[in-house]
């Protein structure tokens, strides 16, 4: 279980940047944090938005925890006029990192996508976007 949304924030990107070193390698960009996409070679981007939070238990206060409701989104850039394999490969891979996993306290649905976002940005990339909802269990 998570003590804090920071604590579930730094599971869930740790949990991406684990995955992204294992070859083949990819950058990730992650919210707040100065990154510089590369040249020609595919990237991903990783947001991470908290929603509504409710009681889980109906207990004495200090002894209980919330359901902390959230989505992960990641847009997938891969270069323009290559086709979408490589990007939809790369979908896949993370898709398979969240379908319903649960660790830290956090519990993942199946995600959705990877669905084409037009226009890009930055417009030089084909980009899709994948989606997965969570359940984060606070303490």
């Amino acid at each position: 279980m998570s003590s804090t949304l920071n604590d579930v924030r730094a599971a869930i990107e740790g949990r991406i940047a684990t995955e992204m070193v294992i070859a083949p390698a990819y950058s990730v960009s992650y919210q707040n944090v100065p990154f510089a996409p590369p040249n020609s070679t595919p990237w991903l981007q990783a947001f991470i938005t908290f929603g509504d939070a409710n009681y889980a238990t109906l207990i004495a206060p200090g002894t209980g925890f919330n359901r902390h409701n959230g989505v992960l989104a990641v847009n997938i850039f891969t270069p323009n006029g290559q086709g979408a394999g490589a990007n939809y490969t790369i979908g896949e891979r993370i898709k398979d990192l969240f379908d319903r996993a649960k660790f830290s306290g956090i519990i993942f649905d199946a995600p959705s996508g990877p669905n084409p976002i037009t226009p890009a940005s930055p417009e030089q990339y084909f980009q899709t976007q994948l989606t997965a909802t969570f359940q984060a269990y606070l303490d």
